[in-house]
């Protein structure tokens, strides 16, 4: 069994593993037992009572978090040219189309978001093996297929993030950094988990919210109470 360090033994200390911890605690915590020496990542982990393999209960969204992830994204958009203009204004790193296509192709992947108009999707659809592993090929589900590039990238700027369920019913999002305070990680917890809940598809029998688990990049997992959370 590998040897845990002085610190890490210490701050494992803090955490009850058998204790649901309401969210306000979790995020005040966080920050106590988080050992990275750089601003890390704030994740929730949420476990559904959903079988990914139904359609209907496949969950993908977005949801907008007021306080943003404290990460500046990347953001591509593939348009037409008449639409360059709009797309970098907004904040896009990147706009254009066969140019963008060709660097991609090659093996291009400096970027976190792709955006694309629907009528573009057809050059685009040609980089699914290079984006489609990665979990950035634009889906008209999470808003990233769409002729308003200009409010697709402010939405993406200003804090819009995409989730879907894994196949084992997990969802892994960032909700901020460590940096955050603790009612801003919270806040923007809640409105992850409220959009959640309304997504809730009719056929999820028993249980929806089974766990959630809030964890840094480098901290234990706080198991958060999830009751009256759906």
């Amino acid at each position: 069994m590998a040897k845990v360090g002085k610190k890490r033994a210490a701050v494992n200390a803090k955490v009850d593993r058998e204790k649901n911890y309401p969210l306000e605690d979790a995020m005040a915590l966080i920050k106590e037992v988080n050992t990275a020496k750089f601003d890390a990542s704030v994740d929730l982990h949420i476990r559904l009572g959903v079988d990914p393999r139904k359609a209907d209960q496949a969950i993908r969204g977005t949801v907008v978090l007021p306080h943003g992830t404290g990460k500046t994204k990347r953001v591509v958009v593939f348009c037409t040219p008449d639409k360059e203009a709009e797309a970098l204004e907004a904040g896009a790193d990147f706009a254009g189309l066969d140019d963008l296509v060709q660097k991609v192709q090659g093996g291009w992947t400096d970027f976190d978001v792709v955006i694309a108009m629907p009528q573009v999707m057809a050059q685009v659809g040609r980089l699914g093996r290079v984006l489609g592993p990665r979990g950035l090929m634009p889906n008209p589900k999470t808003g990233t297929v769409t002729p308003n590039v200009g409010a697709a990238v402010s939405d993406v700027k200003g804090g819009k993030i995409s989730f879907r369920v894994d196949k084992y019913g997990i969802i892994h999002a960032s909700v901020g950094r460590v940096s955050f305070e603790p009612n801003k990680l919270t806040e923007n917890a809640k409105e992850l988990l409220g959009t959640l809940s309304r997504m809730r598809p009719a056929s999820a029998k028993g249980t929806y919210m089974r766990s959630v688990t809030v964890a840094s990049t480098m901290s234990p997992g706080i198991r958060v109470d999830a009751k009256n959370m759906g």
